[in-house]
């Protein structure tokens, strides 16, 4: 039980390590400051078995590469931003194009391939990782150097919080989250595990996964996930999940999402602030990755459910507000609970 570190290895010329954080009931996140990323998280299953439900690498230099942003802080803006642009105070900004004509999670080097500053670790009830990144002006386009940090807390209660802050010196845009991809089973797909949102509607997306600014009730669609149902029902109706969800409009801490894994009897909750959670089925695994212990991440082999603002916000004038101004304080929380039935 505590914290632990070892050295993960060195690029940039700036050395990497790999924090271990492990509670009372051993329950452990393995968390580097490289991308601020979840590399491993070891929870029981019903019969009191560890095992690791995120994917992920073994290696720093995997971590460098990550198409897919295995276990990353994204940043400085989450998801899709249509075009790469946005209008902010009248002027026009244009960000990297990373994802076609678009722009994704970020940029090309977006807060998920940035070495990230300890800035402490606290060792008590509560297992605490404080990391920061200060995200200058004009990198990949966003205005305003961005003083961005994360916490990471273990809790006693087989809790993993999570909570964002960043503060600007110029009008700029800013919606983190963490990009983790779950596997309660620790192997296999996602299709049978179990998913409930606490969404009433959801945003359509175009072809290319952008909104349409269109706000449509989950009701007789196949994003109704109100009452639990395993994520392969409906998957094929949907064309496989990408969405945004827009949560239940209650203030403050409130819960986003459960998700069961009936052969281990795993439950993930997500408590967040933010207004919407992303969730992603896996679409663009493909096998062409090879994840830790050889595993090889095939279609489906993890999901991800992202806390956030939505995407595209700064083009969508009816979507909550990603702008951040000089003094003002960006907050939010999500919070991680690990169970068993």
């Amino acid at each position: 039980m505590g914290i632990t570190s070892q050295k993960f290895g060195t690029t940039d010329d700036q050395e990497v390590s790999l924090y271990t954080l492990t509670n009372e009931h051993g329950l452990e996140v393995s968390i580097t400051n490289y991308g601020a990323a979840v590399v491993s998280l070891m929870a029981p299953d019903r019969n009191g078995k560890f095992g690791d439900v995120v994917l992920g690498y073994e290696t720093l230099e995997e971590y460098v590469r990550n198409p897919r942003y295995f276990g990353g802080l994204i940043g400085r803006h989450a998801n899709r931003i249509g075009r790469g642009k946005f209008s902010l105070n009248g002027a026009s900004y244009q960000l990297t194009q990373n994802n076609g004509v678009n722009h994704l999670h970020g940029g090309l080097r977006g807060f998920d391939k940035r070495v990230w500053n300890v800035i402490g670790v606290v060792d008590d009830d509560r297992k605490i990782l404080r990391l920061g990144y200060l995200s200058r002006d004009g990198e990949e386009g966003y205005p305003g150097n961005l003083s961005a940090a994360v916490t990471y807390k273990l809790l006693p209660d087989n809790e993993l919080e999570i909570e964002y802050r960043a503060t600007t010196d110029r009008d700029t845009i800013v919606n983190l989250t963490n990009h983790s991809y779950f596997n309660l089973a620790g192997k296999g797909t996602i299709l049978d595990h179990e998913l409930t949102l606490h969404a009433d509607s959801f945003t359509p997306v175009s072809n290319e996964l952008i909104p349409t600014g269109e706000i449509k009730a989950v009701e007789n669609t196949p994003m109704d996930f109100r009452s639990s149902k395993a994520i392969g029902t409906d998957l094929s109706s949907a064309g496989g999940y990408d969405h945004n969800f827009v949560l239940r409009d209650f203030e403050g801490l409130r819960p986003a999402a459960r998700l069961f894994e009936p052969t281990t009897g795993r439950v993930l909750e997500i408590l967040t602030t933010e207004p919407g959670i992303q969730f992603y089925s896996g679409n663009f695994l493909d096998g062409s990755l090879i994840g830790k212990g050889g595993a090889v991440y095939h279609k489906y082999a993890g999901l991800c459910l992202e806390p956030q603002h939505f995407p595209d916000a700064p083009n969508h004038v009816n979507f909550p507000s990603t702008v951040l101004r000089p003094g003002e304080v960006y907050k939010h929380t999500s919070i991680y609970r690990f169970s068993c039935v």
